[in-house]
């Protein structure tokens, strides 16, 4: 059965944040932006047909991704917006054609640049020096990068004027030039270290890199491509000149800018350019075309997270032909095992590709892909390899079918293939040596067994140490061996192993939420443990039983039982009893129903944590959100509160502090 559009909408809001801290974070994309494009459409067009689902934090309403810790966070004064997309000519057709209806008029004009494919920065001149350098962030808060953006031989550290503005925000765009980035890869190869997957992911890891003297050596670019805000410059009166302006003044301007009339010019300049593309010194992935009046872009206006006055026409993937030479079964983090074709090496899009994803078992059978074939790859948003479909009348006579392994080959334990889905699991969740590092950071998180301390490079040290294997060796660490470890020490063992001991009794519904069972989140792990009140009931239920409860469906109902009677999973957490850990019965707490029907969101640093607040609440028919809107009944403020507290101001939403929050609910502080 088919999710309601309410759980798609969430899955797919959780799938578009992973992924958009994977791009703009990590620099490490896992899906391709052909098909990170399919999973944000798919949720626009599911907002628009139920606007009720719409939420401000969702990724259609914000920029990328929030900024890392890794640098100082700068705040944006004026948003750095995305852009939105066009995938065909009758999408660009569209989009002129509205603009074109707004402004009245039968012809519109366009600035069009390449599409650079780097990341954006904001540049900001005080009386003609560069005082600061920031990324994109999440569109309202980025990373101080200035330090390394001085390092950076293309962008000015003085303006060329005789007088110069006050302030002049200049946004644009940082990359690396093929045969820069073809250098640096070589250099990486000779130090056999891992080599960066494409120019935007090695422009990207560099200006984030701590060392400025790394973002000297890996000679970044810069094109500046639009401003932000400005004090004492005169803009002109159309895009085009406003970048001859800047220009003037010493900033680089990419020279392919040009001033198109109408939809048959921004289609020659975009035909001509995709000709052009693969001789270019720098990668792009498509044209930007902006109105080129200024005037007329205020008539268009800006949505929350792109202006209505410009678009993103993107290029198709490149694509080649090449044969399958094997099929092997990779094991992923979360235990899926994910096909992937071993191929006679290509050049694809200016890489040579070797490896490409098939996906999933129903994904080969639909294309009918054999070991043996001849097929067409194409690297989508010049990113991921995958095999798009096979020339069938190339077969030859001896192909082999592929078939999906029985066990998994990384630690030989059961698989699954969950009816409905096209994924095969792996189900030794517990123990399986490729799900290893996933699993033990999701356990010892906040919202699971909450073990302070003990974070990603921790754990990442006690498994490469060889100290941990699953999450009961956790409860078996000695202070000494902690101690041993790079950074750490005699005192920060001990605060380490002291909260390791304060998590023994976890309450039942944090301890069968930290096991990461699948489909299983703190909601329906709260159910699980009101229903049934103890682990042991859980592990003996049957599936008839699991799907009594309020919300399990019979799909996660197959997942808990699964795991519970898998003996290694059983392995695991009998040795996690016998080393002390021990959750604690679910209270039967007598729930009311007066504040049923209301909605609460919390903001600020309260003196309980967020979720006894959330707990009390939910105790008597509450529903807590993540985002405040005109339907929130209140706004819990605490301390130092964020931009919940005026956005509440901002919609009349009620405001409540703690005090008069334990007031509301009938109980002492």
């Amino acid at each position: 059965m088919a999710d309601s559009p309410a759980k798609r909408a969430a899955w797919l809001r959780w799938q578009i944040k992973k992924h958009n801290y994977r791009y703009y974070n990590l620099n490490d994309p896992i899906i391709s932006d052909s098909d990170y494009d399919e999973l944000f459409r798919e949720l626009q067009r599911i907002e628009v047909r139920h606007p009720e689902l719409l939420t401000a934090d969702s990724p259609t309403q914000t920029v990328g991704a929030p900024a890392d810790q890794l640098f100082e966070p700068v705040t944006h004064q004026l948003p750095m917006l995305s852009l939105d997309n066009a995938q065909s000519e009758e999408e660009f057709r569209r989009f002129d054609k509205r603009v074109c209806e707004t402004l009245e008029c039968d012809v519109a004009e366009y600035s069009a640049e390449p599409k650079f494919d780097g990341l954006a920065i904001t540049l900001i001149y005080q009386n003609g020096s560069l005082t600061t350098a920031a990324t994109r962030g999440d569109g309202i808060e980025g990373e101080n990068v200035t330090l390394n953006a001085h390092e950076i031989s293309s962008i000015p550290q003085f303006l060329n004027a005789k007088k110069n503005p006050a302030l002049l925000e200049v946004r644009g765009e940082i990359f690396m030039g093929r045969s820069d980035f073809e250098q640096l890869n070589k250099s990486i190869e000779q130090q056999q270290r891992k080599l960066f997957a494409n120019p935007r992911n090695a422009a990207a890891g560099s200006l984030r890199n701590k060392d400025p003297k790394v973002v000297a050596e890996r000679r970044l670019s810069f094109y500046c491509y639009g401003l932000g805000l400005c004090e004492g410059f005169t803009q002109p009166t159309s895009h085009t000149e406003t970048l001859a302006k800047l220009k003037k003044l010493g900033l680089p301007v990419c020279p392919e800018v040009q001033a198109v009339r109408g939809f048959e010019g921004c289609i020659d300049f975009y035909n001509g350019l995709a000709n052009k593309r693969t001789k270019l010194e720098y990668e792009i992935d498509g044209v930007v075309y902006k109105l080129n009046r200024i005037a007329e872009q205020g008539v268009l206006g800006m949505r929350s997270r792109a202006p209505r006055w410009a678009i993103a026409y993107k290029f198709p993937a490149h694509e080649r032909t090449t044969k399958i030479i094997a099929v092997e079964f990779q094991v992923g983090r979360t235990g899926a095992l994910t096909p992937v074709a071993r191929l006679e090496p290509v050049t694809v899009g200016g890489a040579v590709v070797s490896n490409a994803t098939l996906h999933n078992m129903d994904e080969i059978k639909r294309k009918d892909v054999r070991v043996g074939d001849t097929v067409f790859v194409r690297r989508a948003g010049d990113v991921i390899p995958q095999v798009v479909k096979v020339v069938k009348e190339k077969r030859p006579r001896n192909t082999k079918v592929i078939v999906p392994p029985n066990h998994c080959p990384i630690c030989g334990g059961e698989v699954l293939l969950q009816e409905g889905e096209s994924v095969i699991r792996c189900m030794e969740t517990l123990t399986c040596e490729a799900q290893r590092r996933e699993v033990i950071r999701h356990f010892v998180s906040r919202t699971a067994m909450d073990i302070e301390g003990l974070g990603e490079k921790l754990i990442d040290q006690l498994i490469d140490a060889n100290l941990v294997k699953n999450v009961a060796d956790i409860y078996k660490l000695k202070q000494q061996d902690v101690a041993e470890l790079e950074r750490m020490g005699e005192k920060s063992a001990q605060n380490v192993l002291a909260a390791i001991a304060q998590s023994c009794k976890p309450s039942l519904e944090r301890f069968i939420y930290a096991l990461g069972i699948r489909e299983v989140g703190e909601v329906s792990a709260r159910s699980l443990a009101k229903h049934f009140g103890s682990l042991e009931k859980l592990m003996v239920a049957d599936q008839e039983a699991l799907c009594a409860v309020g919300d399990i469906g019979a799909i996660t109902a197959q997942w808990i039982y699964a795991f519970f009677h898998d003996d290694r999973n059983q392995a695991v957490i009998s040795e996690l009893t016998r080393n002390g850990v021990i959750p604690q019965p679910a209270q039967r707490v007598q729930l009311s129903d007066e504040l049923a029907g209301q909605t609460y969101v919390i903001t600020g640093t309260l003196t309980k944590s967020r979720d006894q607040i959330k707990q009390l609440l939910e105790q008597r028919g509450a529903k807590v959100s993540s985002s405040v809107s005109k339907k929130t009944t209140a706004v819990i403020v605490g301390k130092d509160p964020g931009s919940k507290y005026q956005t509440a101001k901002d919609l009349d939403v009620a405001l409540l502090d703690e005090p008069q929050l334990y007031q509301k609910l009938g109980m002492e502080k």
